[in-house]
């Protein structure tokens, strides 16, 4: 029996339940790093070229901490 083959047979005994565990599993096996790469840069260039003045200001734990209340 191919690993396949094995692979199907297994699928027939997970609990519905469980099935969004092995897509989840199965979908970031088989995505394209390609794609996901060009995803990433297109993130940072995004970043990069924000005009936001504040978006490289950090703040500390204690002041998100306070802002949202959960001192």
């Amino acid at each position: 029996m191919s690993n396949r083959e094995r692979i199907i047979e297994l699928l027939d005994n997970v609990p519905e339940y469980k099935m969004g565990y092995v897509l989840a599993y199965v979908q970031g096996i088989t995505a394209d790093e390609e794609a996901d790469n060009a995803f990433c840069e297109r993130m940072i260039e995004n970043y990069e070229n924000d005009p936001d003045p504040e978006k490289d200001e950090s703040y500390s734990l204690e002041e998100c901490k306070k802002a949202w209340g959960l001192d």
